[in-house]
Formats: C-alpha cells, sequence, structure tokens
C-alpha cells in the first residue's frame, strides 16, 4: 500500500522550477531515500509533502487522504528531522522535547514518558538538563532526531540526518532508524550520503534539476548503470586521448573522471588488458550507488 503518493507534483519560485511534475509512490513499512545534487529539489518536495509549502501543481496523498484536505490529521502522524537546527537555545534539552509535545496535546506526564525514551534512544538522557547552547553539534542532531518522534509518527521525514556526525554518533544513528523500520516506521530520507542511502534505503530516487531521473532499490541500479564491478584505469595527459580511442573501439562503457577512467559492466578482466601499459594503472572494485549517482546527474557543480 502507499502511504506516500504525488501524482505530476510542480513547484515553482517566479522563473525557477523547482520541482518538475513529480509522480512518486512510498510503501508503507519501507525507507525510500531522495538522492540528487544541491538544487535538484529535494528539499522543495519534502516540504510540499510535510504541508509546510503549497504546491503549485499536482496532488499528494498521505495514507490514501488528500493533504489539502487534511493536513492537519496527517501532520498529527508525520515526525520531521529538519537539516537545520531549530531547538529553542533558551530551554534545556527536556524542555524542548516537553514542549514540542505540547503541539501534538500530549499530556504532561505522557510528554515526560515519552520525552525520557527518546533521550535514552540517542544516549542523551544524562544531558537532559543542559541547555542547547552547552551541546556539540552531534548532540543537537540526536536531539532533533529525538524531538521528531515524540509524536509517535506512522511515518518520519529525515533531510540529512546524519549530516556533520562523528563515525560513532552516524553509526549509532543509522541503527536506531533501522530499528524504528522494522518497527513499521515508515521513513523518507533526503540525503547527499550514498553510503547512507545504500545502508538504510529500500528504494532510492535519483533526482536532478526537479525531475527524477531514476528509481530503484540501491542494488538495482547498481546492475542497471554501472554493473557488480568497476575498473578504474588511472592515466596520463598523454596517454589519455589513445586509452579513449582504443575503449571505444572495444565498445566499452565507460566514464572520464579527472585523471582516471570509470569502465562498467566488464564481465571479464581481459577486456580491459592491454589498456594501459603498468598493471598499476588498473583497479578493481565493486560498483557503489555514488558511481549511479555521477553517471546519471554529472560531476560538474550546478550553482
Amino acid at each position: 500500500m502507499s502511504i506516500i503518493k504525488t501524482k505530476n507534483l510542480t513547484k515553482k519560485f517566479k522563473d525557477l522550477l523547482a520541482v518538475d511534475g513529480v509522480n512518486l509512490e512510498v510503501e508503507e513499512g519501507e525507507c525510500f531515500g531522495l538522492l540528487g545534487p544541491n538544487g535538484a529539489g529535494k528539499t522543495s518536495l519534502i516540504r510540499m509533502i510535510i504541508a509546510v509549502s503549497p504546491p503549485t501543481e499536482g496532488d499528494i496523498w498521505m495514507l490514501g487522504n488528500d493533504l489539502r484536505t487534511y493536513s492537519r490529521q496527517v501532520k498529527a502522524i508525520l515526525g520531521v528531522v529538519p537539516q537545520l537546527d531549530n531547538l529553542d537555545p533558551d530551554l534545556t534539552v527536556l524542555q524542548n522535547l516537553m514542549t514540542f509535545a505540547r503541539y501534538f496535546n500530549i499530556p504532561k506526564g505522557e510528554a515526560y514518558r515519552r520525552s525520557m525514551e527518546v533521550l535514552h534512544l540517542f544516549e542523551l538522557e544524562n544531558k537532559r538538563n543542559n541547555h542547547i547552547r552547552e551541546l556539540s553539534g552531534g548532540m543537537k542532531r540526536r536531539l532533533l532526531l529525538a524531538r521528531g518522534l515524540i509524536n509517535m509518527p506512522k511515518i518520519l521525514v529525515l533531510d540529512e540526518p546524519t549530516i556533520g556526525l562523528d563515525p560513532q554518533a552516524k553509526y549509532l544513528v543509522w541503527h536506531k532508524l533501522s530499528e524504528l523500520k522494522s518497527q513499521g516506521v515508515t521513513q523518507l530520507l533526503c540525503t547527499q550520503n550514498m553510503e547512507e542511502a545504500t545502508v538504510l534505503c529500500d528504494r532510492v530516487a535519483i533526482m536532478h534539476q526537479g525531475k527524477i531521473l531514476s528509481l530503484g532499490s540501491p542494488q538495482e541500479l547498481i546492475s542497471r548503470y554501472v554493473g557488480s564491478e568497476v575498473w578504474e584505469i588511472e592515466v596520463n595527459s598523454e596517454e589519455r586521448d589513445k586509452t579513449i580511442k582504443e575503449m571505444e573501439s572495444r565498445g566499452l562503457d565507460f566514464d572520464k573522471a579527472g585523471d582516471k577512467i570509470h569502465v562498467f559492466h566488464i564481465e571479464a578482466g581481459g577486456q580491459v588488458t592491454g589498456l594501459v601499459d603498468s598493471p598499476e594503472g588498473l583497479r578493481r572494485r565493486p560498483g557503489i550507488l555514488e558511481d549511479v549517482f555521477f553517471r546519471l546527474t554529472g560531476r560538474s557543480l550546478i550553482e
């Protein structure tokens, strides 16, 4: 069953088309990832789905209900973890959670119980009486995640949930998000961390310039666009043109990346032998989601 569905969803800001006719279905209980470079339209899409920015065109359904008509009911079952810190610096950790719980009309005793529960979940219970300014960046990030769970949401929307976290905190968050998914919480994850998407997401959609370019499980996309193995060929400027011509003559699928050439969908190593003079210039590695990302969106920065 689709718990989130969009049809021809479009968002315009004057002359900028931020989201361009997106059709999307997120299944109940899955972790669905939105990947894309800066400016791809991910955050604009999420802001429409959580009912804080109205669509220019198109429709959104949540739990089968039209979001325009049932926005208040939908917000009650949504947990949102924003990319930017919007915690109240004048309140303690516990007060931030208790105050936020009021928006959902959670009784004070229940709000306290839930606050302590989510603080324990993200290993912050010993910071409950600290003010926000006393927390590290990683602790603030974990508190934002804890706050997003205070209303026990059916759908958790996460915008770059582990940005700025050290490896230990990042893996703690990944573990907790996996636990929540196993408990049936649907997750919509906006991230630029390809490893994060591979670890957490059942399916991902790669966005670019407001459109969804491709959609599938991480492994499906890797298989479709790059293959299970990628060969990296390191060449100097003198060898470069000659090597590229030779690959074209062999009908190889490849991509140029600075002083390296990535060769995809290689079934046997023999297909790349003889392309460089020294075997040190060849390296074989598994195909990863980042390869797919670059193949679909390019390697140039878009301002």
